[in-house]
């Protein structure tokens, strides 16, 4: 889809992270935005940052987890704009790092909640629009951790996991639906965001998050080391934009991806029987 001025973009979690990167990034580009977020007061920092002429960037308090919090989501866009170009279900958060056998059920609800019914709610309250109107796209936040294992964090990386299958199968049925809809999962790896901060500030009662430590450049050096390279916000976000206008089904921005995402797809190709 082409990305125009006075189109509507709806980004969930929009008050922080990839979500703010996405919805600045529209906003540049002349797009009216929704900035849906579960802490109101993040909300209005936020607004106050993107205003301009020419565009209205509205405000939501919205948590993805729950269907009538999202059903109103869709509801008060339509109401404003009369119509909705694209989706971005990109709310996030993530537990404490344990072996899978550790990690509680409340850690376990509380990312099926976000993630995976995050994305069921989104796509139920905003496809019937899409298909109603003959256009809108969908741009699904998953995480390189949607391609490959991520040891210690087995609720995000299921999580993630789901997001991906998700849109793959949702770009196949909106196509089929009406050849202007699409899909595409953004399966970013290190990026510099405030997650772990966000997570604890949203967390449920009784659900432990990684902590966040008090040195962020020495743990973000770190990183690099192990990873390789770390994004910004903005960064993402271009790329991820520029991957919706060219209907790219999987955009992964970081170039570190490739070797683990091959080595990922080459071990199934190991495991395929040999053909009759």
């Amino acid at each position: 889809m082409k990305i125009c001025a006075g189109q509507v973009g709806v980004v969930t979690g929009g008050a922080s992270g990839i979500g703010y990167g996405l919805a600045a990034a529209l906003a540049a580009r002349g797009v009216n935005v929704v900035i849906a977020d579960r802490r109101r007061d993040a909300i209005d920092r936020v607004v106050e940052r993107l205003v301009r002429p020419g565009i209205e960037v509205l405000p939501v308090e919205v948590d993805v987890s729950d269907a009538s919090s999202v059903q109103k989501l869709a509801e008060v866009t339509v109401a404003r704009f009369g119509r909705v170009d694209l989706v971005c279900n990109n709310a996030g958060v993530n537990g404490k790092a344990a072996p899978i056998w550790e990690q509680d059920l409340p850690t376990w609800n509380w990312l099926v909640g976000v993630h995976l019914y995050g994305l069921i709610h989104g796509v139920r309250a905003f496809a019937p629009i899409m298909i109603e109107q003959g256009f809108g796209y969908f741009l699904n936040t998953a995480s390189i951790g949607g391609l490959i294992p991520l040891p210690g964090l087995g609720p995000y990386n299921a999580t993630k996991h789901a997001v991906v299958g998700m849109t793959e199968t949702l770009d196949q049925e909106l196509r089929a639906a009406c050849p202007a809809l699409g899909a595409s999962v953004l399966c970013p790896g290190l990026v510099e965001t405030s997650l772990k901060e966000t997570s604890a500030m949203n967390r449920p009662v009784g659900v432990e998050t990684v902590e966040a430590t008090s040195d962020v450049s020495a743990e973000r050096a770190s990183l690099r080391a192990a990873w390789g390279s770390v994004l910004t916000p903005a960064d993402v976000a271009e790329i991820a934009l520029a991957g919706v206008e060219a209907r790219r089904l999987h955009i992964l921005p970081n170039n570190d991806s490739a070797a683990p995402v091959r080595a990922r797809v080459d071990r199934l190709i190991e495991d395929l029987p040999e053909p009759q």
